[in-house]
């Protein structure tokens, strides 16, 4: 009989420090929703990644910060990774772009191959959509593979329940539907043969 593969290992965290932080509340979600399908879930915080804004100089004086080495450990020994991030002035955070920069002076780079979702919430009626765009260009240079569609969470003060659900009937199917794809996505990075079909598919 062959062996049963190890689970595909998927590291997910909100890019945001603010404790009450939808996006932290989106990342939670999204981590039940992936350990729903049988991966193994890796949530974490931008605070468990402290780091200082990237210098150059300090970088050769000091080499990478704690941080910068811790994040780029957790993103080695994932197959996919989760971002839930917030818009600030329709771009990345710098807090988010700058762990980017920095983990990216790692050799082998760690981004390359990954696979990764992107995901947002916002009190605006695009739920930060705008942001992921631009989050995209750094992460799909570095050579991550994210994956086309993208999640993006409306009017989020008042979108979940107390329990951490998402109060729009619909829209838990729809994030069902794309936390089920990155697992597919990573478990095919391990050349696992899966079928797509009945694993992207969600009942209506």
């Amino acid at each position: 009989m062959d062996a049963q593969p190890d689970p595909v290992r998927v590291l997910v965290f909100g890019a945001a420090l603010r404790a009450g932080s939808t996006n932290a509340r989106l990342a939670s979600l999204a981590s039940n929703l992936i350990a729903e399908t049988g991966a193994e879930v890796d949530l974490a915080r931008m605070r468990d990644f402290d780091m200082p804004l990237y210098d150059g100089d300090v970088e050769d004086s000091e080499g990478l910060p704690a941080g910068a080495l811790a994040l780029c450990e957790r993103i080695k020994r994932c197959d996919a990774f989760v971002i839930s991030s917030p818009e600030y002035n329709a771009s990345v955070p710098g807090l988010l772009k700058n762990a980017i920069d920095w983990v990216s002076r790692v050799r082998p780079q760690p981004f390359k191959t990954k696979h990764a979702l992107l995901v947002s919430s916002s009190p605006s009626m695009i739920g930060g959509n705008r942001g992921l765009w631009a989050l995209r260009v750094p992460l799909e240079h570095l050579g991550t593979r994210v994956y086309p569609d993208m999640f993006s969470l409306p009017r989020a003060h008042e979108a979940f329940t107390e329990d951490g659900r998402l109060a729009h009937p619909r829209l838990p199917r729809a994030a069902r539907r794309h936390h089920l794809r990155i697992h597919a996505a990573g478990t095919r990075r391990r050349g696992i043969r899966v079928p797509a079909t009945p694993l992207v598919r969600v009942p209506r």
